[in-house]
């Protein structure tokens, strides 16, 4: 892979709204994850976002419902 689109990656970012739209929850409930530590943000430019990385890291743990399947 081409260390540019490597340094994209890494460095790509979404807004709590963007982020609470990727997860079908609402701005607070992303809001609240960031506050509890269950996922991770950063200030860039002074405002909250929430690392593609750390989106990612979040959406391959197994859920605490169980699924039940």
């Amino acid at each position: 892979m081409h260390s540019g689109i490597r340094d994209a990656q890494r460095s790509a970012v979404y807004t709590i709204r963007q982020t609470a739209s990727i997860l079908g929850v609402e701005p607070s409930a992303v809001s609240r994850a960031i506050r509890v530590g269950s996922l991770r943000a950063v200030r860039q430019r002074g405002r909250l976002v929430v690392p593609a990385r750390s989106l990612v890291r979040l959406l391959g743990q197994p859920s605490d419902s169980g699924g039940g399947r």
